[in-house]
């Protein structure tokens, strides 16, 4: 490739001169300067909510205001598809496999075919309405759908590298309520919290999901329960302790629950608590208020006590390298103490730095959190005619259940199981009995169900 430039005086075939060392610091200079300007005109936009990404699969811009943006009504009910899919319990490959089959355009080729330029390049060979696993899961990470704007969600590290880095949260800027939703912000937290637990969901023969997926805890260890049937008898299906000593793990005891009997459980809790929610609803928001506010509360103080000692532990460790250092100075301690003293200090340091900014940003968020007891009102009323449990059901209204080891009294097996409901955490529901479940789960032996307190 031969370069002229008749204005400079260029032409690669005659060689360099001694002109174009300078030339090049000249344009490096320049092209430094553009991109300085362009990211300080960023910075004031991205500081004042302006947008500065294009609008997610659903938005487009308004035509009379490029700095907001409009819901696309077909895109946008994919989107409201795909949510409501995730909150039934569908899997992120069994909502693609719906999408192919419906013959619905993924977002590259829906862009193409209305002639929006994106930077997502048209993968060669691949169908138009091809959706694949990660698609999903991009879309249902998008907080934009609850109509908030991010900014400074990627930096470069210099204006000679194209490659776009992913900034950490607290270097991102959010805007709430920018424009209007798509997704309701409760459904899309509740999403968030379900897929940061990173369960596997386990399915039937039939290929539905199981409907306690996620949701079941060992009171004892903390650690997931799994799904099993029995093989001499497969109609009998249960849950046990994922760490239980005799599968190799820790925990002591098996916490071994019918699925048939937790599912009796949850679906006469539920109904007593929109029974309790329809006839007493002054006497059940209080109650949820009060509970909701002491259980954020208590996980707040617990939190500001862990941040206050790791602050404390840090400038200890800086009085301590200061004093090591001075007593390195006048000979009181040998260069190599110093160095092995002073490199212990300094790896603690950067842990307790890592776990400030985790725990600080958790207290961040907890103070901005929009999970409130109006909020759980409303997704109680949804289901106060329900005859029978849904995952979305489960999805909205549990965040997890505990499972202790059934105990003998008198004579019967009683299983205690404690209920945190979305939002308020677990809550005793007065006026109401509570339900009474008895389940023969094999010759000879009952099982009682109690709630924890």
């Amino acid at each position: 490739m031969r370069f002229i430039s008749i204005s400079e005086g260029i032409d690669s075939d005659k060689g360099e001169d001694e002109f174009t060392p300078f030339r090049n610091l000249m344009n490096e200079w320049y092209a430094r300067d553009i991109s300085k300007k362009r990211k300080l005109t960023n910075i004031v936009k991205g500081n004042a909510g302006e947008p500065l990404s294009e609008p997610p699969y659903g938005y487009i811009k308004d035509p009379d205001n490029p700095k907001r943006w409009l819901i696309e009504p077909e895109a946008a009910a994919v989107v409201c598809r795909i949510f409501e899919m995730t909150m039934d319990g569908k899997s992120m490959a069994q909502i693609a496999d719906v999408l192919e089959s419906e013959e619905i355009l993924s977002p590259t080729f829906y862009w193409l075919e209305r002639g929006v330029s994106r930077p997502s390049k048209k993968p060669l060979g691949e169908e138009p309405t091809r959706w694949g696993t990660s698609t999903v899961i991009k879309i249902l990470k998008t907080q934009e759908y609850c109509g908030d704007v991010i900014n400074f969600k990627t930096f470069s590290k210099s204006f000679k590298l194209k490659k776009r880095i992913k900034n950490s949260e607290e270097n991102m800027m959010v805007f709430k309520d920018v424009h209007e939703p798509i997704v309701e912000r409760e459904v899309w937290e509740a999403i968030q919290k379900k897929r940061a637990k990173k369960t596997r969901v386990r399915k039937t023969d039939e290929g539905v999901s199981k409907l306690f997926s996620g949701l079941l805890v060992c009171a004892d260890c903390g650690c997931n329960m799994h799904y099993h049937f029995n093989q001499g008898n497969p109609d009998i299906k249960y849950f046990n302790c994922s760490n239980y000593k005799g599968n190799r793990g820790t925990c002591l005891t098996t916490h071994y629950i019918r699925y048939d009997f937790l599912e009796q459980v949850m679906l006469q809790e539920i109904r007593r608590l929109t029974k309790f929610a329809s006839k007493h609803e002054g006497e059940f928001v209080k109650l949820l208020a009060g509970s909701s506010k002491l259980s954020l509360e208590s996980d707040r103080q617990r939190k500001q006590k862990e941040l206050n000692a790791m602050i404390a532990r840090d400038r200890e460790l800086d009085k301590l390298f200061n004093r090591i250092y001075e007593d390195n100075a006048a000979g009181k301690i040998d260069d190599n103490r110093f160095a092995k003293m002073s490199k212990q200090y300094t790896l603690e340091q950067k842990e307790l730095a890592e776990k400030t900014k985790k725990v600080g940003a958790e207290l961040a968020r907890q103070a901005d959190t929009a999970a409130t007891a109006n909020i759980f009102v409303s997704a109680v009323r949804k289901y106060t005619r329900a005859k029978t449990l849904s995952q979305r059901m489960l999805n909205e209204l549990i965040e997890r259940i505990e499972v202790h080891q059934s105990e003998k009294v008198d004579g019967v097996h009683v299983q205690r199981l404690a209920i945190h409901y979305n939002c308020v955490g677990a809550i005793e529901i007065p006026v109401l009995p509570k339900p009474d479940i008895i389940m023969q789960t094999r010759k000879g032996v009952q099982v009682s169900y109690s709630a924890a307190q």
